[in-house]
């Protein structure tokens, strides 16, 4: 039997990485401090050591979404500024999430929160997504694939929530389509669907 692959991430990392995971699970108020020791395996005096307080350990969970959602969407937004991007390849947010996260990464889940519950974090992050939303636009645009339609910024704003219902309703579009929509397999599916509608229409 082989031997199980040591962690190697620092204490703080492991206590910031698995708050992430339970507040995307349960949401920030249900998670408790030693919660978050236990899942960590560390006792709750190294999290206050480490974050000062539950607040602290909140606010570092939000920057590290932040940053590493920065990190993605830069990813896309490099992709949708490509002049030569073809028609099979719209970038899209829920494509930079599947390409670049783990499959079981709880980012996409704690986004989901993020936005929807409101707080400068949330509005912030909020407004990045609606930018790489524009920046997608202006590309399927270039690339002949999409026109601009009377209002450029609602167009956006639909290309953008569709993504974000996604991610809020990723567990129950799995179980109605039997297929996680941010796996591979369900991201061409998805994906080949959603542009056929945006290109053609309901009624191709």
């Amino acid at each position: 039997m082989s031997s199980p692959v040591p962690d190697d991430r620092t204490a703080r990392a492991r206590i910031r990485d698995e708050a992430l995971r339970l507040f995307a699970e349960r949401g920030v108020d249900a998670v408790t401090m030693r919660d978050i020791a236990a899942a960590a395996g560390v006792s709750p005096a190294l999290l206050v050591r480490h974050y000062g307080s539950k607040d602290g350990l909140v606010e570092a969970v939000d920057d590290h979404v932040v940053r590493t959602l920065e990190a993605v969407l830069n990813q896309v937004t490099e992709r949708a500024s490509d002049v030569g991007l073809g028609p099979s390849a719209v970038p899209s947010m829920l494509d930079g999430l599947a390409t670049h996260l783990p499959p079981d990464s709880p980012l996409p889940a704690y986004l989901s929160r993020l936005v929807t519950t409101g707080g400068p974090i949330g509005s912030a992050v909020f407004q990045r997504l609606y930018g790489i939303s524009r920046t997608t636009l202006d590309a399927m645009i270039a690339a002949g694939i999409a026109g601009p339609g009377e209002d450029p910024a609602v167009r956006a704003a639909v290309l953008m929530v569709n993504d974000l219902a996604v991610l809020t309703l990723r567990t129950r579009l799995t179980e109605v389509l039997g297929v996680d929509p941010l796996s591979e397999s369900g991201m061409k599916r998805w994906a080949a669907e959603v542009f056929t509608i945006y290109r053609d229409g309901l009624r191709s």
